[in-house]
């Protein structure tokens, strides 16, 4: 059936494989909030762990994963390294994911999703 639409497109193994990982990275509430606290502006490891209300140590491992998964970027001042979200891809994803789980947990999945 597939092969009779013009426009079928299926993404390749690479494209699959990140994609699944960014999602495995994000199946955890600290991670959802640590990165929507850095859509808001940089910050400090122990500022994200206060919002987080998580353990400093616990957030700093966190964002290590985030950030090899090119989630998240640091920059360093000083002793001190403050991170912030990659880019705005990392907004969408986030937003759409949050959308999804408003609207799935109020029935009401047939909204349109919000843009940007």
């Amino acid at each position: 059936m597939h092969t009779s639409l013009s426009d079928f497109d299926m993404p390749d193994e690479e494209q699959v494989h990140l994609a699944a990982e960014s999602f495995r990275l994000l199946a955890d509430p600290t991670r959802i909030k640590v990165l929507w606290a850095l859509l808001q502006g940089e910050s400090s490891v122990a500022c994200l762990a206060e919002l987080a209300g998580a353990a400093p140590t616990a957030v700093s491992q966190h964002l290590a994963k985030l950030r090899l998964a090119g989630l998240v970027k640091g920059r360093r001042e000083g002793t001190f390294v403050y991170y912030s979200a990659a880019n705005d891809h990392v907004r969408g994803l986030l937003k759409q994911a949050l959308f999804h789980a408003d609207h799935v947990d109020r029935g009401t999945s047939e909204d349109p999703a919000p843009t940007g």
